[in-house]
């Protein structure tokens, strides 16, 4: 009998662990506006705003209408619009970025751990790039996309694009996610504060401490 009860118990704990894991939060009411200063504990989300204090702002957006300067190293500027820039995506699981590139820009590899991307290249051409995990043999996916055509990248996978076009190029991502995350793969391993060792990234990346040390320079003080 104890036995019974001990599988009745394992097969539910099982069967709600979906529905208990954290993720964005369904909305429970029509807006919850971000107080980006409220002083509230919160875990997957900011405390509410009171709706009379709310305005109407946060229901429209025109930060994504300008392009970015692409005057940067990577020759590429990101407009973002999370919920630190739009607080009225408090709980709702959404937001969006603009990226513009210089002929000859990159948004370099990156992942995004908290969202999947979806997204429409709005002028140019562009190298869209996906690289499966190690189950996948650490596949390459790409293609070159041009205005109208759109890419999926599910989340947590490594991705970058390029323009390959001889002019300014220009996309619109969403994300399933009021706050997706970034993690600059180039910025990550060589400009992390503190720096990571140098011993373990020649090990690693089975070079000489002199080529670690170098691209260290490059990423001292980030982009």
């Amino acid at each position: 009998m104890a036995y019974s009860k001990t599988l009745l118990v394992l097969f539910t704990m099982l069967f709600l662990a979906p529905s208990i894991l954290a993720t964005d939060p369904d909305p429970l009411q029509d807006f919850c506006v971000a107080d980006l200063d409220g002083k509230a504990i919160s875990v997957n989300g900011h405390p509410c705003k009171p709706m009379s204090k709310a305005g109407t702002d946060f229901l429209f957006s025109s930060k994504l209408a300008m392009a970015g300067n692409t005057s940067t190293p990577n020759g590429s500027a990101v407009t973002e619009l999370d919920v630190a820039e739009w607080p009225g995506t408090n709980t709702l699981g959404v937001s969006m970025n603009r990226v513009d590139f210089a002929p000859g820009g990159t948004n370099p590899p990156h992942i995004h751990p908290r969202a999947t991307e979806i997204g429409i290249v709005m002028k140019g051409e562009l190298l869209v790039g996906i690289i499966g995990s190690l189950d996948s043999g650490n596949k390459l996916y790409s293609k070159v996309l041009r205005a109208g055509e759109t890419f999926l990248i599910p989340r947590g996978l490594m991705h970058f694009q390029f323009n390959v076009g001889k002019t300014e190029a220009s996309m619109v991502v969403s994300f399933n996610s009021q706050n997706p995350g970034i993690v600059f793969v180039p910025l990550t391993v060589f400009g992390s504060n503190p720096p990571i060792p140098t011993a373990v990234l020649t090990k690693a990346l089975r070079v000489d401490a002199g080529v670690v040390e170098l691209l260290k320079s490059k990423f001292t003080g980030g982009f």
